[in-house]
């Protein structure tokens, strides 16, 4: 018996061969996406075709989501901790913007990257996330608490390059104008740095935003803090990035964390600006959520002097707003907990 695929980790391209295949007009998947994404249909039934098409729909694909384990709820952020057919978990955190709600996902169950300061580095990849698994995050959250979702960032447990079929056709699904139409530069995808990867994304038709978790000026401190910055150093990386800034035509995000006394004094500004250069890069600084963690968080006027150095260099920069500190929504923390 063949096993049905699950819809929700299908593009529409992939949808529109399945019914030429089928003999069928290829219009269907945007009927099918339409139904799924945008009227909130779970059953092939009730899509409004025929009877002899959702016949064939029932038989080949399945309308299956991961199951809520756990959820968690503040005024500007929720998190769910999801259980997935084989039994592991994953989480996925709802933030309350001023332009929406964005939604964090991650793409696989634990992660291999290793990064020192990261609680999901130390829950070790057991294997990496479908595309429905990944998509069903989505639906989850905007199910579970009643909400649009109008941004999503794939920056949740996982490395996204280090599964880069799933979250190349996640990103498709996201953006298809029948689906959730959010795109390009509303879902951003956000590596350690995996700089073939990063090259591989650049060539594909419409890449969406991307952004680079950074955390170190130098390739002395981020050797130290990210294992990745041994096999691709700073250099390039660096490259990399300005390679996709000048293709897609997009600004690209370096993230930050502040780690108090380790990468966050004046004169690692001083080298991050020297790093940026003339590029088309903005800094996105991330106050530390610390758990469980040798790391603390850097004090507000540490921050703020980091912040002015990049200003007073011309470097855009923004500080991210904290997110559910109360719900462990740093990454991993739910789901470590979880499984004490």
């Amino acid at each position: 018996m063949v096993e049905k695929r699950n819809i929700f980790g299908v593009t529409r391209a992939a949808l529109e061969e399945y019914f030429i295949q089928s003999g069928e007009n290829p219009a269907k998947a945007g009927i099918v996406f339409d139904g799924i994404y945008r009227r909130g249909i779970r059953s092939f039934d009730a899509l409004g075709l025929s009877t002899r098409v959702c016949g064939a729909l029932s038989r080949d694909f399945e309308m299956t989501l991961p199951e809520t384990a756990e959820a968690l709820e503040s005024e500007d952020a929720a998190k769910l901790l999801l259980r997935l057919r084989d039994g592991e978990y994953i989480e996925t955190v709802l933030m309350r913007q001023k332009f929406g709600n964005c939604v964090c996902v991650s793409t696989q169950v634990g992660c291999s990257m290793g990064c020192a300061f990261c609680k999901s580095g130390q829950l070790k990849k057991r294997r990496s996330l479908s595309p429905e698994e990944i998509t069903g995050q989505v639906i989850a959250v905007s199910e579970r608490f009643g909400v649009k979702i109008s941004g999503v960032s794939v920056m949740g447990i996982g490395e996204p390059f280090d599964n880069f079929g799933a979250v190349r056709d996640f990103c498709e699904i996201m953006c298809e104008p029948k689906g959730y139409a959010l795109g390009e530069k509303h879902v951003t995808v956000s590596t350690c740095g995996i700089v073939p990867g990063i090259y591989e994304y650049a060539a594909l038709p419409h890449p969406c935003n991307l952004a680079i978790s950074l955390h170190a000026p130098n390739n002395a401190l981020r050797d130290e803090l990210m294992p990745i910055n041994r096999a691709y150093p700073l250099e390039e990386l660096i490259a990399a990035a300005e390679y996709f800034s000048k293709k897609a035509n997009r600004r690209v995000t370096l993230e930050y964390v502040m780690l108090n006394g380790v990468n966050d004094t004046p004169e690692h500004a001083e080298q991050l600006c020297g790093l940026i250069g003339g590029r088309d890069f903005y800094v996105n600084i991330i106050p530390y959520n610390a758990a469980d963690s040798d790391f603390e968080k850097s004090p507000r006027d540490r921050i703020m002097r980091f912040y002015d150095v990049l200003k007073k260099h011309g470097v855009g920069v923004t500080m991210r707003r904290e997110f559910g500190a109360e719900l462990k929504a740093a990454c991993g923390q739910l789901r470590a907990d979880y499984e004490k």
